[in-house]
């Protein structure tokens, strides 16, 4: 039986795919299985993970005849585990030394779905501590009652997958996989799905997952169209929650989340190239004619004035039939 499979999408990052490859050789066990899934890279990484096939225990090295972006190539690599329990790792970051045993026995210790964990966001030499919004360490609770509130962040905003290790029955139940296709902000509507539908987590403080940020080729660098997806995300994120029992009391904090990142990245608009900043606009004021009307209202209102008037003013911007639908 395999104890934990490890799902590592790989594209175009074989500056990094060494030091990854060389901490998993650093966490490996004889029931540990390692996903290593390159998708479609044009680079020297297809070289890399071959050689790493052959020579890291527990490798499974599977390969995409076309790029798919990492929310397929984890899906990919989800269908492939066989773990009783499964996490995620990505093809630029890295771990220290015997990380996965300490994280599996964590996660058999509380006897829950999911346990989510701090990490290290590396820039440059630089080295961040970053923290589960959730204050209560060791304690098994229901996801969905650490959603709010609406206005502080909470765990569904710490959306990194790979911050974390996940119960099988979460995968069988369809709650592990990834909206196809969505090249950025994938772990968004995976988190709160996450949230609602589970039954039980905890978070612990367990630190040991390296978070290499900045990276050249990363679409959080990269100011193309892709970085649009996260309109898809978010609308996903929207609809899914208005379905859902407790929508009252939880569509404000999605809406607001949302408003939040639009407001983000509007305000850092001259790092997009013209074209992608013209239709990030029309996009987002879309988005906003889509949101539920009262309860953007209140979003709004319990926003800062600059966030806010940046939104409102967004929100009387004409959309286009097409852009809208």
């Amino acid at each position: 039986m395999v104890k934990l499979s490890v799902i590592v999408p790989f594209y175009n990052v074989q500056q990094y795919a060494p030091d990854t490859l060389r901490s998993l050789r650093a966490n490996a066990r004889d029931d540990f299985e390692f996903i290593l899934v390159d998708d479609c890279s044009r680079d020297e990484t297809p070289d890399i993970l071959e050689r790493a096939a052959r020579e890291l225990p527990g490798a499974v090295h599977l390969h995409h005849e076309k790029n798919g972006g990492l929310a397929t190539a984890r899906n990919t690599g989800l269908d492939a585990a066989r773990g009783e329990y499964l996490t995620f790792l990505d093809g630029d970051d890295w771990l220290a030394p015997g990380y996965y045993a300490q994280l599996v026995d964590a996660i058999e210790e509380l006897g829950c779905d999911f346990v989510r964990t701090d990490h290290v966001q590396c820039t440059a030499r630089a080295r961040t501590v970053h923290r589960v919004p959730h204050g209560r360490r060791g304690v098994v609770m229901n996801p969905r009652d650490v959603i709010l509130p609406a206005d502080r962040s909470t765990s569904v905003d710490y959306a990194y997958a790979w911050a974390g290790i996940y119960h099988r029955r979460l995968a069988d139940a369809g709650l592990l996989h990834f909206t196809d296709g969505l090249r950025t902000a994938e772990d968004r509507p995976w988190i709160w799905r996450l949230h609602r539908e589970a039954e039980s987590f905890a978070a612990v403080g367990l630190l040991g997952v390296f978070y290499r940020r900045g990276v050249a080729s990363s679409l959080t660098q990269i100011g193309d169209v892709r970085q649009l997806d996260f309109i898809k995300a978010f609308d996903q994120v929207v609809q899914e929650t208005a379905a859902d029992r407790d929508a009252d009391e939880l569509l404000p904090k999605a809406v607001r989340t949302y408003c939040a990142i639009i407001s983000h990245h509007l305000g850092s608009i001259e790092r997009f190239e013209p074209p992608v900043a013209r239709k990030l606009k029309s996009m987002s004021a879309a988005a906003l004619k889509r949101m539920p009307q009262g309860v953007l209202d209140d979003a709004l209102d319990s926003m800062d004035l600059q966030r806010a008037t940046r939104l409102r003013r967004l929100r009387r911007r004409p959309v286009s039939a097409e852009v809208a639908a």
